[in-house]
């Protein structure tokens, strides 16, 4: 009888001990997969963070418009790659309306120099951007109203490249953007280039643009 008793007790005892491992076991599976959501969820948030732009950018001229707005992200160990979408607009010349551009732009800045305080030099800026006109009086592929080859090149996209420089001013804590920073550039497209090459009577001061612009740093 005692016998009985004490291996009841035993068995009981076991089963319990078996029930709080187990129930641990299930515990810690719990946490670990809590935690594996958890680093899926901040890496999902941190991919759509990666979307939001850095800053906001104003360039004036540059054969993407007479004024163009736009806005950049900034990347790389040293934020040296920058990517730009803008938006221009072609006022109402000798047209019968007004046009809008849209540019997609890559730029490289290898390095800033710290001037003192503030105030930053980025000496040399480099890169190219596409752009194209929104309207339909301009075509990628030759119409066929025109003789074969009659045009030899697209009149709604134009590839670009430049080189340029920037100066950069850190904004205080309480200002809105980050930094603010004014810059300007030397730009030429694949048409110029063709017509410098097979014409002499074409100058390289005749196929370069100026342009100006300030980007407002967000993050």
């Amino acid at each position: 009888m005692k016998w009985s008793i004490i291996r009841v007790g035993i068995i009981t005892m076991f089963m319990g001990m078996t029930t709080i491992v187990f129930g641990m076991m299930d515990d810690d599976r719990e946490q670990r997969r809590a935690e594996r959501h958890q680093r899926k969820l901040e890496q999902y948030k941190s991919g759509w963070n990666r979307l939001i732009p850095k800053y906001q950018n104003v360039q004036y001229a540059g054969s993407m418009g007479l004024l163009s707005l736009g806005v950049g992200w900034d990347y790389g160990r040293k934020k040296q790659w920058e990517t730009e979408i803008m938006f221009g607009l072609v006022p109402r010349f000798s047209s019968n309306k007004a046009k809008v551009t849209f540019t997609l732009k890559q730029n490289y800045a290898p390095w800033e120099v710290r001037l003192g305080g503030k105030w930053w030099l980025e000496p040399l800026v480099t890169g190219l951007y596409m752009n194209t006109v929104l309207s339909d009086d301009f075509w990628v592929k030759e119409p066929e109203r025109y003789p074969n080859n009659y045009y030899k090149f697209s009149t709604r996209v134009r590839f670009h490249i430049f080189t340029g420089q920037r100066i950069a001013f850190d904004l205080g804590p309480h200002s809105p953007f980050r930094r603010i920073t004014a810059f300007y550039e030397l730009s030429t497209c694949d048409l110029y280039v063709i017509s410098s090459a097979t014409n002499k009577y074409v100058r390289t001061w005749d196929i370069l643009s100026l342009s100006f612009g300030v980007k407002l740093h967000i993050l």
